[in-house]
């Protein structure tokens, strides 16, 4: 492993390069143009990545994607492959150790797998034989309630409809999804206090805004076309603050790949002022600001805050002063570790602003109190008014593509009643209304013996988890484990007795059924449901596509139950959207609607200033600031991703913006820790939790790092299994991935 300086600019050449060689080591230079020149454009692929919206009206023809966009595409478009062949001669229980780098770079999953009962390996299986085994463990069991389905941000609409469907068909609301351990926290916060679980904006308002405020996001890394808007709205007038733990190259400076004068080293600086506080001094940061505020407004009535709307819009505005004016303004200082005269220089850019946008992401969500994280944000936009107009809103910016999408066709293991009587009425059928098992409430109960059958509609579940050897061992105690699957990963072999394997279309494979293209949907960050439509020829004629693994397996299980032509909906994806139509409200017209460039947007009452709470306004919330209880040889560890990596696929082993070369398993530590506690720069060192009992990740490199004192930084999944499955976040129930206490132990 080496270590270099950090970077201050996010972008450029080196951008440029990284894409292309991670594009010919996984593709010919044919493949490679004709998937990345579709990308993202009205007739291609969605990318499979981020969720940051596409422009509604330029898009670049050079190529609408960013450097982490190319990385992804070239994951999935590899031609690589994984066969039967490969599992002959690799034991199950000696790829459980295997790295996740190691395992992505196999290559595409080529045909359906099956591990039989005690048995080390896995074999080939047929279609209709891993269909039949599934339909009948489901219906062997004593109650729906023994399964779990877990899906995906990669999920499109269409089979997340028809997958929720079918679940509740079967008769269970067990539907856990990745939502439960990023953006939960979200959409409680936004739902209570705006009365909808979403963000507020359009990609077009943050070229009108006045201020754009970041917090707990790292851009360059997460949601790299993200600051292509940046730099448009600061060419348009528009400030920037930056709240975060690290300093960040995509939150400082950024070259765009096309544009020459990017190109040639003239950077655009982004951020015009960075508080780099603690980890988790969001809300006393939030306060401070707040109380500043009001005492401008003290002295210049109605000049700071927006009283009509204050008035005439929202509710709790006396309760949420009342508690404001209680608050010290030297301990918020304190806890949040920013200077007052800093916390001043923020007020004065949001004093003088009237249109704000705040945008956050994962940094705010995986607290304890991260409800309270958003909600303290919500107070500070409805104090401005800086909600439901032109330029100004709530901007959760979401890690995966669907993630959004899946929610919004019903993927949810709490739907409310209205939903549940929709199902009943255009179904005919018994839908279950209790609530079923989110993600950490799923791990638990398979640990238990209460879950018996686990199914996972894409994604990594083992290494996206907190306590991986808690969350490896309930996966192992279940009768059946099914994965459908683009790739391999680590939960693939930390399976049940029985375990399957199942392969799917990705994104960028052309998906012919009968003759006919077939393209399906999805919905962005800002609730745009637009067309993705895949023109590569998959590398294997063993794939289905999602929405017929669904039908047939809704078929094979529920046979006389459902009176749903499953291989209609199969056959025709505009079938799928049809049902959809008469479900989901917003979804009128849906395949006409959808077929036009670029989609349509969905209706979102906070954007339109009308609030969907119980009493139709917006509630400002009452919210208590964190309190810090660290011990001399305890620190708040904070799990991130490496510029090499998008969620728990690792692309490569280098972190160039932060300068970490070939290596993963650091801690990035204050200086002045770095000395207080004995180690040295590059000492190895165990990290230790202690909740409940003892967990311990070992062999870490200590890195001397600008990050405030008693923070510390890991990256995730190699940090999770000292994360605890017993701590997360109030109301959202979301691991609490961002404020471990651990101890740091030379080893």
């Amino acid at each position: 492993m080496k270590i270099k300086k950090p970077k201050n600019t996010a972008g450029g050449i080196p951008s440029i390069v990284s894409a292309t060689k991670h594009m010919l080591s996984e593709m010919d230079l044919l493949r490679s143009g004709k998937v990345m020149f579709k990308l993202n454009q009205f007739d291609g692929a969605d990318c499979p990545g981020c969720a940051w919206p596409d422009s509604d009206d330029e898009r670049s023809s050079l190529g609408e994607y960013c450097e982490n966009g190319a990385k992804a595409i070239a994951e999935e478009a590899t031609k690589k492959k994984v066969t039967s062949e490969f599992f002959k001669k690799n034991k199950i229980s000696d790829l459980s150790n295997a790295e996740e780098f190691y395992l992505g770079k196999l290559g595409r999953i080529a045909q359906p797998v099956y591990k039989p009962k005690y048995k080390d390996y896995y074999e080939e299986i047929s279609w209709e034989g891993a269909f039949s085994l599934i339909a009948k463990k489901l219906n062997l069991l004593s109650s729906p309630n023994e399964a779990i389905f877990y899906t995906s941000g990669r999920t499109s609409n269409e089979a997340a409809f028809l997958y929720q469907l079918f679940v509740r068909m079967f008769g269970t609301n067990n539907l856990p999804d990745c939502s439960n351990m990023c953006h939960e926290s979200s959409g409680v916060a936004l739902s209570e206090t705006l009365g909808i679980g979403k963000g507020s904006v359009k990609l077009e308002d943050f070229y009108e805004t006045d201020l754009i405020i970041i917090a707990g996001q790292n851009p360059g890394t997460n949601h790299p076309r993200m600051m292509k808007a940046l730099q448009k709205a600061k060419r348009n007038g528009a400030k920037i603050i930056s709240i975060n733990p690290l300093k960040e190259a995509g939150l400082l400076n950024f070259q765009d790949p096309q544009n020459i004068k990017n190109l040639i080293g003239i950077s655009s600086k982004l951020t015009d002022l960075y508080l780099q506080i603690r980890i988790n001094g969001d809300v006393p940061l939030l306060k401070a600001v707040m109380l500043l505020l009001l005492k401008e407004e003290e002295k210049n009535p109605g000049k700071i805050f927006d009283l009509d709307f204050i008035k005439n819009k929202t509710s709790g505005f006396e309760e949420f002063i009342s508690d404001l004016r209680k608050q010290n303004l030297q301990s918020l200082a304190e806890n949040c570790g920013i200077s007052i005269g800093e916390i001043e220089k923020a007020v004065k850019m949001i004093a003088a602003s009237k249109k704000i946008i705040f945008c956050w992401a994962m940094g705010l969500t995986q607290h304890k109190n991260a409800v309270d994280n958003i909600q303290e944000i919500v107070n500070l936009l409805l104090l401005k008014g800086s909600i439901g107009k032109p330029g100004a809103g709530a901007c959760p910016v979401r890690g995966h593509s669907n993630v959004q999408g899946d929610r919004t066709m019903g993927i949810y293991e709490k739907p409310s009643k209205k939903f549940i009587e929709k199902l009943k009425e255009v179904y005919s059928f018994n839908p279950p209304y209790e609530h079923g098992y989110d993600t950490v409430d799923s791990i638990n109960a398979m640990y238990e013996g209460k879950a018996k059958v686990f199914f996972a509609m894409g994604g990594n579940f083992l290494s996206a988890a907190p306590d991986t050897n808690y969350t490896a061992e309930a996966l192992k105690r279940c009768e059946l484990t099914v994965s459908v699957s683009t790739k391999l990963n680590r939960t693939h072999f930390s399976c049940g007795e029985e375990a399957l394997i199942l392969p799917c279309l990705a994104r960028t494979d052309s998906d012919i059924k009968k003759g006919i293209e077939q393209f399906v949907t999805v919905e962005n960050s800002m609730g745009i449901v637009h067309q993705s439509k895949g023109n590569l020829k998959p590398v294997s004629d063993k794939l289905l596509s999602e929405p017929e693994i669904v039908c047939r397996l809704a078929k094979e299980t529920l046979y006389a139950k459902t009176k749903i032509d499953w291989g209609k909906l199969a056959e025709n994806y505009d079938n799928i959207r049809d049902e959809i139509e008469k479900v989901i409200p917003g979804f009128e017209n849906y395949n006409k609607r959808v077929r036009k460039p670029g989609g349509f947007y969905l209706p979102n009452c906070a954007r339109d200033g009308d609030f969907d709470t119980p009493i139709g306004k917006a509630m400002f919330t009452v919210c208590e600031a964190p309190e810090f209880h660290l011990e001399d040889d305890e620190y708040l560890m904070m799990t991130i991703r490496s510029h090499d990596q998008f969620n728990t696929t690792i692309y490569g082993m280098n972190d160039r913006y932060r300068g970490i070369i070939k290596g993963r398993r650091v801690v990035l530590m204050n200086r002045n820790d770095i000395v207080k506690s004995g180690l040295k720069h590059n000492d190895t060192v165990n990290l230790v939790s202690f909740y409940g009992n003892e967990r311990v990740s070992k062999n870490f490199r200590v890195v001397e790092y600008e990050i405030p004192s008693k923070s510390v930084a890991t990256y995730f999944p190699e940090a999770n299994e000292i994360i605890p499955i017993s701590e997360t976040a109030r109301k959202s129930n979301t691991p609490v991935s961002k404020s471990i206490k651990i101890k740091i132990i030379k080893a």
